[in-house]
């Protein structure tokens, strides 16, 4: 039987495919390359395991040219599980082992090695690493469920995959940036500093996150519903000691508030950019109104089509941009290294979809997209390149002015 908080996740992932049918093709004549997956063999030695114990994986694409000696790292994403019922039934399909995934993965966006759509990054080498353990590759437990065992080992998993990828010339990286989108956008902020680590004193090393700035949020029956989630899968998976100790020192008793970016933030020495929608559909659904302060079902209309929202629920909206905006000021201000692309799309993760990275139709701040702001970002093209759009309904450059519209397919063959 499925847990309610099982559940809560599976509708986001529904939702998620639920308002995205109709998107733009892929931009004409690159319709994604496919990457073959690679396994770690030597992750056993390191007792690195999906939930399942299979093997953890990846997707490499060789950089050329110029780009030989750069490499791009991006975390796959596909939300967590905290309790023993959901993360069997996730160990189960791909988002727990290496077993039921695709053994091809689609690049494209800022993995696109075509020049006209991804200019900055197109011939650097690009790994996708793959998520199974459902835990922002944070987790280090194990738990014996009956006469099998549950491998809670994502630490273990992002070690396995870096030491296999150095001798591959990650070692002897000139520049690298660290990525990820949704739950791998909230792994890039927890393993942030730890890839510089890893890589030559001399490599220009940053790290950017999509879409995985999450917030703790009260929601709309005045509850903390991600902090609650949160806590328990610090917990369950033995999260706290992988945290950063000047932050959890910082926030004692409440360590697990360390797994929330917007606390997290401060205390990363290396350079960090922040893409996020201040009206992420993920978080609108299962921060703000999640399925358990609906009962009654008066946001679904609202959730489906932001058109139908009443004054009280866009309010309500107005209130979460407000409090993202507010958790960012301090960076926003006072960071000199930083960079952020904050829109008022209703959408989430737009660095691996090619509309919205960088298309005719895709998303723009000041008439910058989010493909340059990045880049000017990285290269130091520009100083701060920080951008934060005008609320909704403002923003006339989202490719899905209304929810309805935003991305199904995409986002399926992405494995996002």
């Amino acid at each position: 039987m499925k847990t309610p908080r099982l559940l809560d996740l599976m509708a986001a992932m529904v939702l998620l495919v639920s308002v995205a049918s109709s998107l733009p093709p892929l931009v004409s004549g690159d319709p994604g390359r496919r990457v073959s997956m690679t396994l770690v063999r030597g992750a056993a030695a390191l007792g690195a395991f999906c939930l399942d114990g299979s093997l953890p994986a990846y997707h490499l694409d060789i950089g050329f040219g110029a780009g030989s000696n750069n490499w791009l790292l991006q975390f796959e994403g596909g939300g967590w599980c905290n309790d023993i019922a959901s993360c069997v039934d996730r160990s189960k399909t791909r988002r727990g082992s290496t077993r039921f995934m695709s053994k091809t993965a689609v690049f494209t966006g800022i993995l696109s090695n075509n020049a006209s759509l991804n200019p900055d990054f197109y011939n650097w080498n690009k790994v996708r690493l793959r998520y199974c353990d459902g835990a922002s590759f944070a987790g280090d437990a194990q738990f014996r469920n009956g006469t099998s065992m549950l491998y809670f080992r994502g630490q273990r998993i992002w070690k396995a995959i870096i030491l296999d990828l150095l001798p591959k010339g990650l070692a002897k990286a000139r520049k690298a940036l660290l990525t990820g989108c949704s739950a791998g956008g909230l792994s890039t902020f927890l393993h942030c500093d730890n890839f510089k680590n890893y890589l030559p004193r001399t490599a220009n090393v940053k790290c950017m996150s999509d879409a995985g700035f999450f917030l703790d949020a009260i929601d709309v029956a005045a509850n903390r519903t991600m902090r609650s989630f949160y806590t328990k899968l610090v917990s369950l998976q033995g999260i706290q000691k992988n945290l950063d100790p000047n932050c959890t020192r910082a926030f004692y008793p409440e360590p697990s508030l360390c797994f929330f970016p917007q606390y997290a933030l401060r205390f990363i020495r290396t350079p960090m950019f922040i893409l996020n929608s201040a009206y992420d559909v993920f978080q609108f659904h299962h921060g703000l109104v999640p399925p358990s302060a609906d009962l009654t079902g008066r946001w679904k209309r609202c959730k489906l089509n932001v058109t139908a929202c009443n004054p009280h629920q866009l309010d309500a909206l107005q209130g979460f941009r407000t409090d993202m905006l507010g958790a960012l000021m301090n960076f926003f201000r006072n960071s000199t290294r930083g960079g952020m692309f904050i829109n008022s799309c209703f959408d989430h993760c737009q660095s691996a979809l090619q509309e919205t990275w960088l298309s005719p139709t895709s998303p723009r701040i000041h008439n910058k997209t989010i493909a340059r702001t990045v880049g000017d970002w990285y290269f130091g093209r520009r100083n701060g390149a920080k951008e934060i759009g005008c609320p909704y309904p403002c923003d006339k450059t989202c490719h899905n002015l209304i929810p309805t519209s935003t991305t199904a397919d995409s986002l399926v063959n992405l494995d996002i």
